[in-house]
């Protein structure tokens, strides 16, 4: 299991800041990320989606999980925009 550490969350910037405290596999030095979603027109936002990690050897493994997790969260959003809302 791993454990974060919410670093920040700040509601009116829309950013949520996080830190891996626990249980990464492969063990890492350090892990800290970061949430921003910033307005991209009327109907539109964007993600961003910032990763640190420690040692470098392990950035290619932790990248691959990112983008797996980037691809998840881009299906549900998409997914509940589609659904009626009641």
């Amino acid at each position: 299991m791993i454990r974060e550490l919410i670093v920040t969350s700040d509601d009116d910037a829309r950013r949520l800041a996080y830190a891996v405290v626990e249980g990464a596999r492969p063990p890492v030095e350090h892990h800290h990320a970061a949430f921003e979603v910033r307005a991209e027109g009327a109907e539109a936002s964007r993600l961003i989606w910032t990763t640190d990690v420690l040692p470098h050897a392990v950035a290619a493994e932790i990248r691959v999980r990112v983008e797996r997790g980037a691809a998840e969260m881009k299906q549900t959003i998409e997914s509940s925009a589609r659904s009626p809302r009641r």
